[in-house]
């Protein structure tokens, strides 16, 4: 018998490690195919364009310096020296033209004017392969202009190129074939860098949108583990000091506090995963009873009153955190006999009201009209659902008052809900 025992648990551990083994092999294949969805990540894209990239196209005056060595051009110091400041000139313009500020700066648009004076005098001069100047200046321009007047420009030149040849060399392929290399090198080299520059742009957005993702993160896990972590803290101090007061006197009425500590416990390390998760939605009802019994234990007099339609889920997880956290604020701070909630509804907005009749202390030191960190966290929250948090002394006491637009089912409750970092880090990438 206990051979076939151990047969049957190899067996069946040998079923499981299959199991396992074509889960894994699943996940493998997924992993795989989304890798391969993805393409390569954009660090193996490679560096963006420099005005090194430009520089070969130089090569294209090889003809007027293979004429200078030849001895094939009249006045060749005169060329030279025409053919070393014009180089001299596109490698400053086409090093500019990556630098948006430098770009636009006088001393780019003055050197594409001096380009463009000595482009014409060399080819009026010496013609023939002197007019191949004209697609390189195309170049220049086409890295520096940007905009409507690409157009305009690129015509402009294709023409003065088109009526240099056909003045020097006559009317011919010659001037067509100048023309439209000179057209064509315009257009094409700002086309291309200027779609270079919006991916780098692309590029700058998406890590700045996966900054704020993470910065939105941060906020909304500190935000919610302080509201968290300080009302749960507060019921359990009230309640152990209840408890040890009742120890005495009633053992069974201690006994009751002790488990309720153990179930705020409980529900705290629950809120706190879901808090970290991002997938946290409050009732309404639940804090509002949660509140009744903190304020009792804490020997405060609760007086709860809920009326209106019913809410959406959205707007009763924030009202939720404006009782939790006034609430909170009471307990620890107000030494109030009586504290009222009451949440007024319409079909077009909701009012949430909570008012202690203590010394009149916020959490922590208010500022005006907003109140302390947790206060000031709701402002934003409540902000960004299109409502508004007031707080302050009343005559005699504390008063919190929430106002949310009636928040429906569908693209309203999307549009109020907090944005997901995950989402965004996705959408940027």
């Amino acid at each position: 018998m206990s051979w076939m025992h151990r047969v049957t648990c190899q067996t069946h551990e040998l079923r499981d490690a299959r199991k396992q083994w074509k889960a894994d092999r699943d996940v493998w294949k997924a992993e795989w195919r989304a890798g391969r969805k993805a393409g390569p990540p954009a660090e193996t894209m490679g560096p963006p364009p420099s005005g090194f990239t430009l520089l070969p196209w130089l090569l294209m005056g090889l003809g007027a310096f293979s004429n200078l060595l030849q001895g094939k051009t009249a006045n060749p110091w005169i060329g030279a020296i025409g053919l070393f400041v014009f180089n001299s000139l596109y490698i400053a313009v086409v090093f500019s033209s990556f630098d948006k500020r430098r770009r636009e700066g006088r001393f780019t648009r003055l050197a594409l004017i001096a380009m463009g004076l000595l482009t014409c005098g060399l080819a009026l001069t010496y013609g023939g392969s002197w007019l191949a100047f004209f697609p390189l200046f195309g170049l220049a321009v086409g890295s520096v202009v940007r905009g409507r007047r690409l157009g305009q420009v690129g015509l402009g030149l294709s023409v003065l190129g088109g009526g240099v040849s056909w003045l020097k060399e006559g009317m011919g392929w010659d001037a067509i074939n100048i023309a439209y290399g000179t057209f064509l090198s315009t257009m094409v080299t700002a086309a291309i860098l200027s779609l270079s520059e919006a991916v780098r742009e692309l590029r700058a957005a998406r890590e700045e949108l996966a900054h704020r993702a993470v910065e939105q993160e941060r906020l909304r896990f500190s935000r919610d583990l302080h509201d968290l972590l300080g009302h749960t803290l507060s019921v359990i101090v009230v309640k152990s000091e209840a408890a040890r007061r009742l120890a005495h006197r009633d053992l069974d009425a201690a006994l009751t506090q002790v488990s309720d500590i153990e179930s705020v416990g409980r529900q705290a390390l629950t809120e706190i995963r879901e808090a970290v998760t991002g997938y946290r939605e409050g009732s309404l009802s639940t804090e509002l009873d949660r509140a009744r019994s903190a304020l009792t234990a804490a020997g405060i007099e609760p007086a709860v009153r809920q009326s209106g339609p019913p809410l959406a889920a959205q707007t009763e997880a924030l009202l939720g955190w404006v009782v939790r956290e006034a609430v909170t604020n009471a307990v620890r701070h107000s030494g109030a006999a009586r504290c009222e909630i009451s949440v007024d509804g319409t079909p077009e907005r909701v009012r949430l009201r909570v008012y202690d009749n203590g010394r009149g202390a916020a959490a922590e030191p208010p500022e005006p009209g907003i109140g302390g960190t947790g206060l000031r966290g709701l402002t934003e929250r409540l902000g960004a659902a299109g409502g508004s948090l007031e707080a302050g002394p009343a005559a005699r006491g504390f008063t919190v008052t929430a106002m949310l637009p009636v928040l429906r089912d569908g693209v309203e409750q999307d549009e109020a809900r907090e944005p997901d970092p995950v989402r965004e880090a996705e959408r940027a990438g």
